[in-house]
């Protein structure tokens, strides 16, 4: 079986594990219940959430539906908002600090593949850890691709595919995302 560590590391692994797979299922067995879960019932919402995430923050709200490889891979802060059709390719952590707001259609992917179609066509991928800093606004459509941190109070404008690091206190966006304006 692959390990935790292999996984995270950083480097080349077969995905393709079976043993992988059975515990994956299991975690999206309690997405499916979260995204079946009535609106209303916030509370039942929250208690999945919290059995899912790695860690989950005190008022956060994260609309369903709800899309996580892992889920288990994901620590989020405090004062969190999530619009609908979060992605989260958490094979590698995904870090997301306090007073943070995540707009519709947003993916945050740790996963890559091989350029070589050889590897590729035998299941290797590596895993890069995403940061997101407090007080991060990520704009509707946006994409993080692996190993990206973004630093507190940027703002990553709709539709951004965010292929490297931002700063702190900056706006930026477009593809590839660049920083347009210091606040």
């Amino acid at each position: 079986m692959v390990t935790e560590e292999v996984i995270k590391s950083g480097e080349l692994y077969n995905a393709s594990d079976a043993e992988l797979y059975e515990v994956q299922w299991r975690l999206n067995d309690l997405m499916y219940e979260y995204n079946q879960t009535r609106p209303s019932n916030r509370r039942k919402q929250q208690e999945i959430l919290k059995e899912l995430l790695g860690d989950l923050g005190e008022d956060c709200v994260i609309e369903p539906p709800l899309r996580a490889n892992w889920g288990k891979n994901t620590h989020i802060g405090d004062n969190v908002y999530v619009n609908f059709n979060l992605t989260l390719v958490d094979d590698a952590d995904i870090y997301i600090g306090s007073h943070v707001m995540i707009g519709p259609n947003v993916t945050l992917a740790t996963a890559g593949h091989p350029l070589e179609a050889e590897l590729r066509n035998k299941g290797m991928q590596f895993n890069k850890p995403i940061r997101i800093g407090d007080g991060v606004w990520i704009g509707a459509g946006v994409i993080v691709l692996p190993g990206v941190t973004i630093g507190e109070n940027a703002t990553i404008g709709a539709g951004s595919v965010v292929t490297r690091d931002i700063p702190a206190n900056v706006v930026a966006y477009g593809n590839p995302c660049r920083v347009r304006k210091t606040l």
